[in-house]
C-alpha cells in the first residue's frame, strides 16, 4: 500500500482481536528490549514490563478497536528519553516487521500507518521541547 491513508478497520474484522493486539505488543517489546540500539533505552525507562505491555495493548486497542481503554498521555514519558531519529527508525523497523508477521493485509497496514504517524508526532514533539525543528519523515 503506497497511500498513507489508513485502511478502514472495524471491530468486526476477524483478524483484529484483543488477543492478537496483545501478541503484537508483547512480541514487539520482546524484540525492542533485545535490540542493541533501542533496548538499552527501553530497559532503562520501563520498570514494570507487564504493566507497560498491558498499557500499550490498551493504547492500540483504543486506536484500532475504539475501546477507549487507554487514558494516558503517551508523549509525556518519551520527552525525557535520549532518543533521536535513528531510534524512531529502528522502532518502526521492528514494529512494522512484527505487525506484518502477526497481521495480514489491511490490518497490518492500519497498524503501520498509525505507527508512522505516532513516530513523526513524537519525533517532532521531542525536537520542539529541545528547541529543534523536525519535519515528518515517516508518514509523508
Amino acid at each position: 500500500m503506497t497511500d498513507q491513508t489508513a485502511p478502514a478497520i472495524h471491530t468486526f474484522h476477524p483478524d483484529l482481536t484483543e488477543e492478537k493486539i496483545a501478541q503484537l505488543v508483547a512480541t514487539f517489546y520482546g524484540r525492542a528490549r533485545a535490540d542493541d540500539l533501542i533496548g538499552p533505552i527501553f530497559n532503562a525507562a520501563v520498570a514494570d514490563w507487564d504493566h507497560h505491555i498491558a498499557q500499550i495493548s490498551d493504547f492500540w486497542s483504543s486506536m484500532l478497536l475504539k475501546t477507549g481503554r487507554y487514558d494516558g498521555r503517551p508523549m509525556r514519558p518519551h520527552l525525557r528519553l535520549p532518543i533521536k531519529g535513528e531510534h524512531f527508525d529502528r522502532w518502526l523497523l521492528l514494529f512494522e516487521k512484527t505487525a506484518r508477521e502477526i497481521f495480514q493485509g489491511d490490518v497490518a497496514e492500519a497498524f503501520i500507518i498509525r505507527a508512522r504517524r505516532i513516530a513523526d508526532s513524537f519525533e517532532m514533539g521531542i525536537a520542539t521541547t529541545r528547541g529543534e525543528i523536525a519535519r515528518p519523515r515517516h508518514s509523508v
